[in-house]
């Protein structure tokens, strides 16, 4: 069973489509926004740059922001809406409370479009462009992204808890909470290598709170190292910055080797031990399929890149609200009325 798992993920790396990939059944387009907002695009990207330029973690911001959108709902945008009488938002979920950040950059973009296209371009959209446009300046490839999503009218505090792997997630659940969303093991390790994580970012260009890591560092007694996968002299480094106790908002890069650029040392570290969060490790330590996968990506820096791409384009068109349903909000915090 394994390997034959094993040999279709292998096929699978081996017939990449194109970067130019639509969603299937042609309700999403890139050219949605053509006559409606041709600007649309342009602006997103530059005020995206301005934010990027300005910190340069906002681009691991701005990536996990479309990746807690997507895996709760669809990509509605429910994400970024604020408590209400009747809403409760969803920046109040574990995975998202004191982490998720950009809010005030999707703000911004949204205030650019609504004066050069009023009622036009959705919030569910600029998510998913300013991801796309953060991974370019990250070192990333570009790709066409589907438009033509609708915005939520209401969010899933629920759903973000329940649907969002954990730092300390088991494999299995992993695999489980991507199969519900459409996802692959391709598209699982491609996307870790970018989006999966709680903390403050994405894995090759963002951070991770020493709260995350903490219990794979100390055992329950004596100094001995929790987790055997970690390499000793990296958990040395980190118990440095991370304390038994205390520290937990402390912040580690998650790809101490090039953190701000988009690229695959998150596979090199991880076959080398130094992998920051659980739900890194396992995905090298639990099975021989995703063990292959990451072996790949280690040492083909492009077929990652080009992968991720396509994987985006596929996670970012779960679920989406099109043609009359949902609505195009004026502000992305609260729905019109």
């Amino acid at each position: 069973m394994v390997a034959s798992l094993s040999c279709l993920v292998f096929i699978s790396l081996l017939s990449l489509a194109p970067l130019s990939v639509v969603a299937e059944g042609g309700n999403l387009y890139p050219q949605f926004y053509d006559r409606t907002c041709p600007k649309a695009q342009e602006i997103v990207r530059s005020v995206v740059q301005q934010a990027v330029a300005k910190e340069v973690r906002m681009a691991a911001s701005l990536l996990r922001l479309e990746f807690h959108d997507c895996f709760v709902k669809g990509c509605d945008a429910s994400n970024l809406l604020d408590n209400s009488s009747n809403i409760v938002s969803e920046k109040g979920s574990n995975p998202n409370r004191n982490s998720a950040r950009g809010f005030e950059v999707i703000d911004d973009v949204k205030a650019a479009l609504e004066k050069e296209c009023p009622r036009t371009v959705s919030c569910a959209d600029i998510l998913a462009l300013a991801a796309r446009d953060s991974t370019v300046l990250a070192g990333g490839l570009s790709w066409e992204v589907p438009l033509g999503r609708r915005d939520s009218l209401g969010a899933s505090i629920k759903g973000s808890n329940s649907n969002i792997p954990a730092p300390n997630s088991t494999l299995p659940t992993i695999i489980t909470k991507f199969k519900r969303r459409g996802l692959d093991l391709v598209d699982l390790v491609a996307l870790s290598g970018k989006v999966l994580k709680t903390g403050a970012g994405s894995h090759t260009i963002g951070n991770a709170r020493c709260t995350s890591f903490r219990q794979r560092l100390y055992s329950q007694s004596g100094n001995e190292i929790a987790d055997a996968y970690v390499e000793a002299s990296f958990a040395v480094q980190l118990r440095n910055g991370c304390p038994r106790s205390g520290g937990d908002d402390n912040l580690f890069f998650l790809d101490a080797a090039t953190p701000t650029n988009f690229d695959n040392f998150y596979f090199k570290n991880i076959v080398a031990g130094k992998g920051l969060l659980s739900s890194d490790e396992v995905l090298f330590t639990k099975s021989p399929a995703t063990m292959a996968i990451v072996k790949q990506y280690a040492a083909d820096n492009e077929l990652f890149l080009r992968q991720f791409a396509k994987s985006m384009v596929k996670m970012s068109s779960i679920s989406p609200l099109t043609g009359t349903e949902g609505e195009i909000r004026v502000s992305c915090r609260k729905i019109n009325g």
